[in-house]
């Protein structure tokens, strides 16, 4: 996401002038290349206008921190007004009510909503430890209610059931009940999508809402619509007394015009984001985070909460063990550094959230493609035990079979194990201390260095 936004603003922030102070003159161009990036991101132009007025405003005048340039100065500027146009802080679910806690799923067809539904539910239970119920009142889509039932059971989260022929104020209610007899501490309903401009539709979900009295009505919407995006939550929260948007598909959306306009067009905060299919690929939004990605400025502080909830304490600890130990590295210990890495979004999720990664050239981040790792594994996971811890043994017929058995050709066995002995020769040299070596020996292994194969 914002990936385009990124490359505009890294480059025009880059080239900023003026010595000492920020005045109209040095900053009239650079705020015009602003506007525009804006403007190409799908930033509805009101909130543009606003956004640009208001750096302006600061901006001009500004005497420069002895300890900054004048374009450190102004990047300040313009991060501190990202992050007032996406909400100053994160604003967390309020879930203090007499359990259960109901939160209301809204929405247009297509955007996400019941996986939403399985994710949020996901999240509360495995971060919050909280006991949820999820319930279908979409009694329109075929196989909604089977689909949301799937996803409870995958995830293990309690599902009620609910049927295509009951009432959605029915099975809310029912639902609810249902809650309040078993102790469960949220319920969170999923409506069917609608169109803001389908009266009876909206009418219907309005005496859901009644019926309900959800503590949050979330509205979720598909973050590839850009500033429609922020327009649909208007119209419904004008109908329903919404608390937050979640946006979904983030991860296909290189503008990220919804992300800034949603807050200012709505008045509503952006609570979660939607960044990948799986189960756990839904993250609380920080402005503050997310604004700081926007300027390729990275987002260290998620990248350190991603490796504290998805590295394996037991596994990183055996392996620094065998470590300190000087036993060797072995391909059983190089599949669950690739298993970590990929519950940790993949090769990808990381780097976007390093500083300064928007600056690498486009044939190297092309480079890391997170296929390979899944193809990495898949090579690993054909092996014997034996082999594993032996990958010397691994000649000829061998080859062959573990690539038959992986459905890859002996050439991407050739290069898993290629690959393997430079981690082992690193491995090695920061057993022997030479942080210097390890350095050098992990140059090599950045994309276009040999740890990944050319195109």
């Amino acid at each position: 996401m914002f990936d385009n936004l990124t490359e505009r603003l890294s480059s025009t922030l880059k080239n900023i002038s003026g010595r000492g102070r920020l005045t109209e003159d040095n900053i009239k161009e650079t705020l015009r290349e602003v506007r525009m990036a804006l403007l190409e991101a799908d930033v509805a132009l009101p909130v543009v206008r606003d956004f640009v007025k208001r750096v302006k405003e600061r901006a001009v005048g500004t005497e420069v921190s002895k300890s900054l340039t004048p374009g450190q100065e102004f990047i300040k500027i313009v991060q501190a007004e990202l992050e007032a146009v996406m909400g100053d802080s994160n604003e967390a679910l309020d879930l203090a009510s007499q359990p259960p806690a109901v939160i209301l799923m809204a929405g247009l067809q297509g955007a996400g909503k019941t996986t939403s539904v399985g994710k949020l539910g996901k999240l509360l239970k495995e971060r919050h430890k909280k006991k949820v119920l999820v319930v279908s009142a979409d009694v329109y889509r075929p196989a909604a209610i089977k689909q949301l039932e799937t996803l409870a059971t995958d995830i293990g989260i309690d599902f009620f059931p609910s049927t295509p022929d009951q009432k959605p104020v029915a099975i809310a209610e029912s639902a609810i009940e249902h809650g309040k007899r078993k102790f469960y501490d949220v319920v969170i309903v999923d409506t069917a999508g609608r169109l803001h401009v389908d009266s009876e539709m909206m009418d219907e979900i309005i005496a859901v809402h009644q019926t309900a009295n959800p503590v949050e009505t979330l509205f979720v919407v598909d973050a590839m619509t850009g500033q429609d995006a922020a327009n649909t939550a208007k119209a419904f929260n004008d109908a329903l007394p919404l608390t937050g948007v979640i946006l979904t598909k983030v991860d296909g959306d290189a503008r990220g015009g919804a992300a800034l306009s949603v807050r200012h067009i709505t008045g509503k905060p952006i609570k979660f984001l939607g960044v990948g299919e799986k189960t756990d690929a839904l993250e609380p939004f920080y402005p503050d985070r997310v604004a700081s990605r926007i300027l390729g400025m990275g987002d260290v502080l998620s990248l350190i909460e991603d490796l504290e909830r998805n590295v394996d304490k037991e596994k990183a600890e055996k392996l620094a063990k065998k470590f300190k130990e000087k036993k060797g590295f072995d391909l059983e210990d190089f599949r669950g550094q690739l298993q970590q890495m990929k519950n940790m979004g993949g090769m990808m999720g990381m780097l976007d959230k390093l500083p300064g990664m928007s600056q690498l050239p486009g044939n190297v981040k092309d480079q890391v493609d997170d296929k390979i790792f899944v193809q990495m594994e898949a090579i690993i996971n054909s092996m014997t035990v034996k082999e594993r811890e032996r990958p010397e043994l691994i000649k000829g017929s061998r080859k062959k079979r573990i690539a038959a058995g992986s459905g890859t050709q002996v050439q991407d066995v050739n290069r898993l194990l290629k690959q393997f002995t430079q981690m082992q020769k690193m491995m090695k040299k920061m057993q022997k201390g030479g942080m210097k070596n390890m350095m050098r020996q992990m140059k090599g292994m950045m994309p276009g260095g040999g740890m990944f194969p050319g195109r």
